[in-house]
C-alpha cells in the first residue's frame, strides 16, 4: 500500500468508485446524482485547491484504490476515507490510516462515521479514536436520516 499525492488520472478511478451503489450505501454519503461528472470535478477541484486540506490516494499494486482526505473544521482535522469495494477486507484502509497518522501527528483528529459502517468504526477504534458524540444527519445515498458517530483521536496527555 502506498499513500501518495493525488494525480490527475486518479480522479477517473475515484469517479468510477463513486458509481458503486453498495459502497455509497455503506458510506451513506454521496452527491444527489453520483453520475454527474461536473459536480464530482467541482468537488475534487475544491478539495485539491484548499491548502488546509490534505488529500491522498491509496494505491495498491499500481492502482488508485481509494482516497484519504483530512479537512479542517473549526481548527480540528476531520478525517475521511474511501476504498473501492473490490479492496475491502485487505487491510489497505487500515494501512493508509496508520500511515496518515504517522505522517500527520496533529491531534485531536475527528471523523464522522455512519454507526452501521462497522468496518470504518473498527479501523478508527483500533487506532484510538473514541466515540464522543452522535449526530442525526440526512444521507443522500440512503434517502433518510441516519445516526453518525463523531469519533475523536484525542491529543496525548
Amino acid at each position: 500500500m502506498l499513500l501518495r499525492d493525488v494525480r490527475p488520472e486518479d480522479l477517473d478511478e475515484f469517479f468510477l468508485h463513486q458509481q458503486d451503489e453498495q459502497a455509497n450505501l455503506m458510506s451513506a454519503f454521496a452527491p444527489r446524482n453520483p453520475r454527474d461528472r461536473g459536480v464530482f470535478d467541482y468537488h475534487w477541484a475544491h478539495l485539491l485547491g484548499d491548502e488546509d486540506t490534505i488529500v491522498r490516494t491509496i494505491e495498491h499494486e499500481g492502482r488508485a484504490v481509494g482516497a484519504l482526505v483530512c479537512t479542517q473544521q473549526d481548527g480540528v482535522g476531520e478525517l475521511s476515507f474511501w476504498t473501492a469495494q473490490d479492496y475491502w477486507g485487505l487491510g489497505l484502509t487500515t494501512a493508509a490510516v496508520d500511515r496518515f497518522l504517522e505522517e500527520h501527528p496533529a491531534r485531536p483528529l475527528r471523523a464522522h462515521v455512519p454507526e452501521d459502517n462497522v468496518g470504518s468504526v473498527k479501523v478508527l477504534s483500533r487506532r484510538g479514536f473514541e466515540t464522543v458524540g452522535e449526530e442525526k444527519v440526512f444521507s443522500n445515498a440512503r434517502a433518510e436520516v441516519i445516526t453518525e458517530l463523531v469519533m475523536e483521536l484525542p491529543a496525548a496527555d
